[in-house]
Parts: C-alpha cells; sequence; structure tokens
C-alpha cells in the first residue's frame, strides 16, 4: 500500500503508557488496570488495550495512502484520506472488547492457548468517520442490500498488517453485506479517536469499526474493502475465534463445524477490586462494567455478597449521576454500562461458572466474575 508499510520486525513500536500491563512484548498485546477501566465512561487512549498481531505499520507518506474499495463491484475506487473525509462524519460511541478478555479466569479451570488477558481487554470510545455503507454506495452497492448482482454477499476487510497466523500475510476479516450496508448497524471507516486521529496502536490512519462484534473483525491500518461471494478465509476468521465445547480439545476439533463468532454475549466484570481484596470497613462500593454485544442493552446488573444466595441490582449509568435505561434514545447503545453498589461485606445472562463453558482457545469467558473481600480485623470471604 502506497505511504503505509507493514514491518516485519518490532524496531519502530510506538511508546505506550508505563501502567500498562504488558501480556505480550511482540506482538504487543496489553490491557490497563482494571480500575483505570472505570475512572471514566470513555476510555482514554492510552488506558485501551493494545491488540496486535505483529509489528505496527508506519505511515511513510499519508499524502499517498489510500484504501481500495473492489472486488464484486460496478465501480471500483481507491479513496485517499481526502475522499473519506469529504464523505458525511459520523461519531459512534462503541466498546471494543478482545474475544479472549478474561482469558486467565478460564485457565484456571484448564490451561488454555492464547494472550492471557485479565478482565480489561476492552474500552470505550468514540470514533470518527465515514459510515461504510455511505463508502460502498459510492461503488454501486445500494443500502439495505444483502447480495449484489454479481453474487456478493460478505464485505472483507484486508489489513496492511503483517501476520505469522497468515503466514506473513495480512490480517483479515469479514463481516456480511447486510450488516455493511445498513447504516443503523453504524459500520464505520474510522480516522478519529475520542476526537483525536487515530494513533499508530489503533489504526492510523484508517480502520474499521464494526460495533457490537468481537473486536477481531474491527480491522485496523485498512489497505483493501473487498465485496466478496463467501465469509474471509482467512485464519482468524475460519482457524481461531469460534466457540466450541467443552468436550472439544486439540485432537478432535473440526474448525468447520462451527460460525465465525461475531456478535459478543453478555459481559460483566468488577473493577474496583482485584481478585483478593482486603477492606477495612463493612461497607464496600463495588463499581465495573456490563456490556452485551449486538447493540442490546442491559436491562440490570446484580450483585451477590453470598455466594449467590441472594442478590442486590446495581445503579447503572452511561452519563454520571443518571440512571441508564435499556434502549432509551439517549442511551449509547454499542457501548458499555458502568455500574456502582455499595455493599456490606457480611433472559440473556451470565453463567454461574466456567465449566460449562471452558473451550479450548478460551474466548467468550462471560461467567460470574468472583473477587474475594478479607475484612480485618475479621476475616470473611464474600463473591461478587
Amino acid at each position: 500500500m502506497p505511504g503505509v508499510t507493514g514491518p516485519s520486525e518490532y524496531s519502530q513500536e510506538p511508546p505506550r503508557h508505563r501502567s500498562l500491563k504488558i501480556n505480550a512484548k511482540e506482538p504487543f498485546n496489553a490491557e490497563p488496570p482494571r480500575s483505570a477501566l472505570v475512572a471514566s465512561y470513555i476510555t482514554p487512549v492510552d488506558m485501551f488495550y493494545k491488540r496486535n498481531h505483529g509489528p505496527i505499520p508506519i505511515v511513510d507518506d499519508i499524502e499517498k495512502y489510500c484504501v481500495s474499495i473492489n472486488g464484486l463491484v460496478e465501480h471500483p475506487k481507491e479513496l485517499s484520506m481526502a475522499d473519506i473525509r469529504k464523505l458525511p462524519k459520523y461519531t459512534v460511541t462503541a466498546t471494543l472488547q478482545c474475544a479472549g478478555n478474561r482469558r486467565t479466569a478460564m485457565s484456571k479451570t484448564r490451561t488454555v492457548k492464547g494472550v492471557g488477558w485479565d478482565v480489561a481487554a476492552l474500552g470505550n470510545a468514540t470514533w470518527g468517520g465515514a459510515k461504510l455503507s455511505d463508502v460502498l454506495e459510492l461503488v454501486g452497492i445500494p443500502k439495505h442490500t444483502e447480495i449484489t448482482s454479481s453474487g456478493g454477499k460478505h464485505v472483507e476487510f484486508i489489513s496492511v498488517d503483517m501476520c505469522k497466523e497468515e503466514k506473513g500475510g495480512p490480517y483479515k476479516a469479514s463481516i456480511p453485506l447486510s450488516q455493511a450496508t445498513n447504516p443503523a448497524a453504524d459500520v464505520l471507516l474510522a480516522y478519529e479517536m475520542n476526537g483525536e486521529i487515530l494513533n499508530r496502536d489503533h489504526g492510523y490512519p484508517l480502520r474499521g469499526i464494526v460495533p457490537g462484534v468481537i473486536g477481531a473483525r474491527s480491522v485496523k491500518w485498512l489497505d483493501s474493502v473487498s465485496v466478496v461471494v463467501e465469509q474471509c478465509q482467512g485464519f482468524f476468521m475460519q482457524l481461531d475465534y469460534k466457540m466450541f465445547p467443552p468436550s472439544v480439545n486439540w485432537d478432535n476439533i473440526i474448525w468447520s463445524t462451527r460460525r465465525a463468532c461475531m456478535d459478543f454475549p453478555v459481559q460483566c466484570a468488577i473493577c474496583s477490586l482485584e481478585d483478593v481484596s482486603v477492606v477495612k470497613d463493612r461497607k464496600v462500593t463495588i463499581s465495573g462494567y456490563a456490556v452485551s454485544g449486538g447493540g442490546r442493552g442491559i436491562e440490570r446488573v446484580d450483585i451477590s455478597v453470598d455466594g449467590g444466595k441472594t442478590w442486590m441490582e446495581a445503579f447503572r449509568y452511561q452519563k454520571s449521576g443518571v440512571p441508564y435505561v435499556a434502549e432509551d434514545v439517549d442511551s449509547d447503545k454499542w457501548a458499555w454500562v458502568l455500574f456502582k453498589a455499595e455493599v456490606d461485606s457480611a433472559s440473556n445472562v451470565q453463567p454461574e461458572n466456567v465449566e460449562g463453558i471452558w473451550n479450548l482457545r478460551g474466548i467468550l469467558n462471560t461467567s460470574w466474575h468472583r473477587v474475594q473481600i478479607q475484612s480485618s480485623p475479621q476475616v470473611a470471604h464474600s463473591n461478587l
């Protein structure tokens, strides 16, 4: 791609915040302290998790950069950043979450493969850019199209990023054409994050944002967007990020028997406490995040201090001090909900434990998140 190169080594990596917990250095994968997530509704860029599969691409000449819109389209185009910016700009507040979020907890039951994420492999940001539905109209595909006259059913994002899983080829993923051409799906070709130009870690100069879907489909450092007949045949669509039952292991796995993960299921975690926390007072304020894929709202967040025998409802909010209402016109449907509750340490729901959802890749761990509170001087254990 003119203007942007995908290097094969790590000597030119960008600087990162020193408080990030590094889970892998090359490629760089890191998450913020869990407490940083509940410090603000919008996650600061430097506190947003970093998920990479290879060295970070380098922009040599932004004036030469362009993204190719091609495949089964009537009028293929090469769009520069100036062309993209001429289209109507939309801002979408959306939570991106790695499918491997909370993988370390799943490994405590049985070891799984993958980056060892705690509970902070996600973040909530305001993304700015052009809607993909508008871009596709430029090449002759109307809004709300499910299949083109030449048989195109999917839109494939191909990156400048080169990774070992693709045998040195580019990272890629796809979404259905019906989603890509639906303005209400809010799929973006984004060039801004939290009101600023994307930084290198997060896809500069242009990336896809697919709200409500696992982060693996929001491809960074775009090289091309192609309309194709079949779902992307790349590694991360066909040989990874699929949900299998606990009975499947690396000896009997058949990847083709499962669909690629798209919408992420309901997720909730406590961020104000570590897995084992010592508290001095009997009253403890619990806070964290709850989020559901596909634009579905969060109806309720419940907290238990007695191992699930009794529950209390937490206060949910997106705007500080303003109660959140699921599916309200003023709610950010693609974004997380923060929750808070004060506890005494004495239909689409999360499973109680990890055993029933354990899978060999350690993805989509949505079981109850538990932390232990130790009261002083008396010691009591509570599952929250």
